[in-house]
């Protein structure tokens, strides 16, 4: 299941970062690369634990806490504290798979990678190239966000960043353990809910039928989920 949740952070809120970003300073991207990973990556990041990349990673976890899709989508267990990459001319990230599980540096915490997301802080018109490429079983789709949105799919899929052939690609990634862990129980789960929420805007939140569907997910969500 691939969603693209638009606007997560306001135009103000991306303004500001961009700013406090572009002026930060940038280690070599293959820091949180895995051996496969390092061999086909070529960007830079914020230090994980640049106090920049926590202050803005503090942002995100706010916004996608209040986010509706993001939550019905992933119902999120633990989130991986957000990371920032920047690719330039000629900067990119080759075909590869995420890491399964994920230590927390300096904590004693890992995650299981469920789902992998990506948060963009430029603008598509403002660079060629640089599109996230995730494999599907219907093919590669292509990726290429408005700053301010975000992409969440799951993190089993090959994928890369495309060379980047013109301007500079800012965003924000980072990894969640659902309490879901099965992509197939997750998607049926948001495709039931969405349709819980439609329900509800038609009959009510107390029609006889949104009940029974409410009760649908909440018993399914009870069978299926681990916390």
């Amino acid at each position: 299941m691939l969603i693209v949740i638009e606007a997560l952070l306001s135009k103000d809120e991306i303004t500001d970062a961009r700013q406090q970003l572009l002026g930060a300073r940038w280690v070599d991207g293959k820091s949180t690369a895995g051996t496969q990973s390092a061999a086909v990556k070529t960007n830079r990041q914020l230090a994980e634990n640049s106090p920049l990349a926590q202050q803005l990673g503090a942002l995100i976890l706010r916004r996608l806490g209040a986010n509706a899709q993001f939550l019905s989508a992933a119902i999120p267990d633990k989130i991986f504290p957000p990371l920032f990459n920047r690719y330039g001319l000629g900067e990119g990230f080759g075909l590869h798979i995420d890491n399964a599980i994920r230590p927390i540096k300096g904590t004693s915490l890992a995650i299981r990678t469920d789902l992998s997301a990506t948060l963009f802080f430029s603008d598509a018109s403002e660079y060629d190239g640089g599109e996230l490429q995730i494999e599907t079983s219907y093919g590669a789709q292509s990726i290429k966000l408005n700053a301010g949105d975000l992409v969440l799919y799951p993190s089993r899929s090959l994928h890369r960043v495309t060379e980047v052939t013109r301007g500079e690609r800012l965003a924000s990634f980072f990894w969640l353990q659902s309490m879901i862990r099965d992509d197939g129980q997750r998607s049926l789960l948001f495709d039931l809910d969405q349709s819980i929420q439609a329900v509800t805007q038609d009959l009510g939140s107390n029609h006889a039928e949104v009940l029974r569907l409410t009760g649908v997910y909440h018993n399914l969500l009870r069978r299926w989920a681990s916390c």
